[in-house]
């Protein structure tokens, strides 16, 4: 994994409108976009307010991501799709005609995603304006091709596609492969700073804090956590930590003793103690 080089700080955007912090002089702004849709989709626009240059990320409801640059005064200059399913490429047309942006994607990606124009790899730096650097993260394991985000921030933040959700991880259904899943979780993501915020591609935490205490009963922080977002509002849900994600996201806890418990009623030829992989895979395996 790419070295980690210190930053400014900078705040990012927690509801519907952007949250604009100042440390040192310099600024970042993340809008975050509820699409509404079927798929819970949200997409995001991280803006340089030096130059309202800004990057669109799986910009999927083109008309929501045009209007929200066009009131705040930003020019989409950039767009970056984390993978090349349709429910997070199905805007780039139309972003690419409204702005001329630069499409961007994994540098596997260039015979699934039409009109790629930078293919990335683990460690390329996306510069937009003069404010904003966010470092690529290779993370396969929902697809072969997927892209997370890393800010160089003091409070980092990790856009992480459908690799990481708000109290779970990505399906390998389509092209994936829960090994290599598992891979990006304990090699990568894991060794993040715990003051991370995770900025996901789909609202599903609600369902996954469930899965949490259904698989780990009594867990603290999904209690505590689900009250709060049964029946919310996703363009004002909360954001979390990689702290936070720690304590009630039940893929980051493969050696506790009372999940592994409740996997052996469903797999009763689970080892008696399992490796954190065959953990990781067996949990994917039930949230399917």
């Amino acid at each position: 994994m790419a070295r980690q080089r210190a930053r400014p700080a900078t705040g990012f955007y927690n509801g519907p409108k952007p949250a604009t912090h100042r440390i040192e002089g310099i600024t970042v702004i993340v809008e975050r976009i509820w699409t509404g849709n079927a798929y819970r989709n949200y997409n995001y626009l991280i803006a340089c307010p030096q130059t309202g240059e800004a990057l669109a990320i799986d910009p999927l409801d083109h008309e929501k991501c045009l209007s929200a640059a066009k009131v705040r005064g930003w020019q989409i200059t950039q767009l970056l799709n984390t993978h090349e399913h349709h429910d997070h490429t199905g805007g780039n047309d139309a972003i690419v005609a409204a702005t001329g942006a630069k499409v961007i994607a994994h540098h596997k990606a260039g015979g699934k995603i039409a009109g790629m124009d930078r293919g990335v790899q683990a460690g390329d730096i996306i510069k937009v304006g003069k404010t904003v650097e966010l470092e690529c993260l290779d993370t396969p394991g929902h697809t072969m091709c997927h892209i997370c985000l890393r800010s160089h921030t003091e409070q980092p933040a990790l856009f992480s596609g459908d690799t990481l959700f708000n109290a779970g991880a990505g399906n390998c259904h389509n092209g994936g492969d829960p090994l290599l899943m598992y891979a990006s979780f304990a090699e990568q993501l894991a060794q993040l700073p715990d003051n991370t915020q995770v900025y996901p591609g789909h609202d599903y935490i609600e369902n996954n804090l469930k899965f949490t205490l259904a698989r780990e009963p009594g867990n603290a922080a999904a209690e505590a956590l689900l009250p709060q977002v049964t029946g919310h509002d996703p363009a004002t849900s909360v954001v979390t930590t990689l702290a936070q994600e720690k304590q009630h996201n039940t893929f980051f806890r493969l050696g506790n003793a009372r999940i592994i418990e409740q996997l052996r009623a469903h797999f009763p030829d689970l080892p008696e103690q399992p490796d954190a992989r065959t953990v990781f895979t067996r949990l994917r395996e039930l949230r399917n």
